[in-house]
């Protein structure tokens, strides 16, 4: 169990140390990985930005993930796995949220421009992943970005998440692999909802509050 997503990174940094990662940039996924991304950066002494992603919801159940948008306006489906949705509602949703992507990420960098990645040793951080399809989806647009080396790191996983982005990344690093896994959630003493104003307030340099 954590205490809370600062405990979390503060576990994560640990495991990462050892890789020894040249000129660190760390690249959280809002909401909570921002949280948790915060305590790995200031741990490694890495710079901080984020990368982001949205789920496309299935039309017969919004929560329920069929794809997921990156910051391009790329769209990643489940490898392997089904549609669940005709071509047309995936484009006009794509659409949508590119559009949804594209203006919280200029609302949470505040005028900022985005940190270089080219050529550094990149860590994408989320709180924790469940099916992993929005990070994965993150990972695809980073590594377009040509960083060095790609590595994911997250606090909690089921193995089988771990298993599939671990084919993307350079590598992965988790502290928590349960099994049976039921939501990311149950493994924190404290899981708050993370606000708009919290990641603006971290990303400007702020701690978090």
């Amino acid at each position: 169990m954590f205490k809370d997503r600062q405990h979390a990174g503060r576990e994560l940094s640990r495991l990462l140390q050892p890789l020894k990662l040249q000129d660190p940039l760390v690249l959280a996924i809002p909401r909570g990985g921002v949280v948790v991304g915060q305590q790995v950066a200031l741990d490694l002494k890495a710079d901080l930005d984020l990368v982001m992603a949205k789920k496309i919801g299935a039309p017969f159940n919004p929560e329920f993930a069929i794809a997921a948008v990156d910051q391009d306006g790329h769209v990643t489906f489940p490898p392997g796995g089904d549609t669940y949705a005709s071509p047309d509602y995936i484009q006009n949703r794509a659409l949508h949220i590119s559009k949804q992507i594209t203006e919280q990420v200029a609302d949470f960098r505040q005028g900022r421009k985005p940190i270089l990645v080219e050529g550094r040793d990149v860590v994408v951080v989320d709180d924790g992943l469940a099916t992993g399809l929005t990070a994965l989806a993150a990972i695809k647009y980073v590594r377009r970005l040509k960083p060095r080396t790609l590595v994911l790191a997250v606090p909690v996983s089921p193995e089988e998440t771990l298993d599939t982005l671990g084919r993307y990344t350079d590598g992965v690093v988790c502290v928590l692999k349960p099994f049976p896994f039921y939501a990311v959630g149950q493994w924190y003493d404290r899981f708050d909802q993370v606000t708009d104003e919290t990641v603006c307030h971290i990303l400007a340099g702020g701690q978090s509050r």
